[in-house]
């Protein structure tokens, strides 16, 4: 992985996001934010958590849409384009549990074959980073940015179907790490 990896990340969502989406960056902005709240409980791999959190959904952006997926596109396009850490990508490619949607488009398959599932503490740990951030960087309950996801995409959207799906395991992986960083003392 190259050294300062968060620098980089953050300099290339900016570049895709700012300008096109600038609500969407605000949220990268904030789920950033997050993960540097988690530094210490990751020690060496604190760098590699905030990457993940500014890059996680580079896939809008409006050059990069390839299946209109946007976990898929945007760690194909950091694997293609950029030779990024096989790590980064697995993280953005699976992150807020984009397995169970991938299902719901039809996509599973491509995601899988292209991309190993992350697992363990950094996936928890970018799950808490993004769903308790709203989409204008703020901190939020776990279950309030459920509720706004569904209210902003309506009840029969297939983004909604998926955070009914998902959110047991969505809840869990915020609860799991909350509770590690209030063991070690951290306030979140």
């Amino acid at each position: 992985m190259r050294k300062n990896t968060a620098a980089w990340a953050r300099d290339l969502a900016r570049k895709h996001l700012e300008t096109p989406l600038p609500r969407r960056w605000a949220h990268t902005q904030g789920v950033a934010r997050q993960a540097r709240t988690l530094a210490p409980t990751l020690g060496d791999r604190a760098d590699l958590l905030e990457a993940a959190a500014w890059l996680h959904d580079i896939g809008y952006a409006p050059d990069l849409v390839e299946t209109g997926f946007h976990p898929l596109d945007g760690a194909r396009y950091l694997r293609d384009s950029h030779h990024a850490d096989t790590q980064l990508c697995q993280l953005v490619a699976h992150h807020s549990c984009a397995l169970i949607e991938a299902r719901e488009r039809g996509l599973a398959d491509e995601l899988s074959d292209e991309f190993a599932p992350a697992s363990g503490y950094l996936s928890r740990a970018l799950i808490y980073c993004d769903m308790t951030t709203t989409p204008d960087g703020e901190v939020v309950s776990v279950a309030e940015r459920l509720a706004e996801i569904r209210e902003r995409y309506g009840p029969n959207h297939l983004v909604t179907r998926f955070t009914r799906l998902a959110e047991p395991h969505l809840v869990d992986a915020v609860t799991q790490v909350q509770k590690k960083s209030r063991y070690l003392g951290l306030s979140v």
